[in-house]
């Protein structure tokens, strides 16, 4: 089974300290540090989950879902 990910970022709680892109083995394909975090493309995540992990202000959620047939 194939799953989707998606990434969300509550901009919100989101203070652009950059830590997720320091963090990302792909950081330059996936994501964009301006005011807040974006992402830019998600087709090179590993869905290693170290942004995740690494934000201090845990405004990044990981999601995985399956397709809906």
């Amino acid at each position: 089974m194939i799953f989707i990910l998606q990434i969300e970022i509550d901009e919100d709680k989101c203070i652009a300290c950059g830590n997720c892109y320091d963090i990302c083995p792909k950081a330059a394909k996936i994501w964009k540090i301006g005011k807040v975090a974006k992402i830019l493309d998600l087709r090179y995540c590993h869905v290693c989950t170290l942004c995740a992990m690494e934000c201090p202000v845990d405004c990044i959620k990981i999601i995985r879902e399956p397709p809906k047939y």
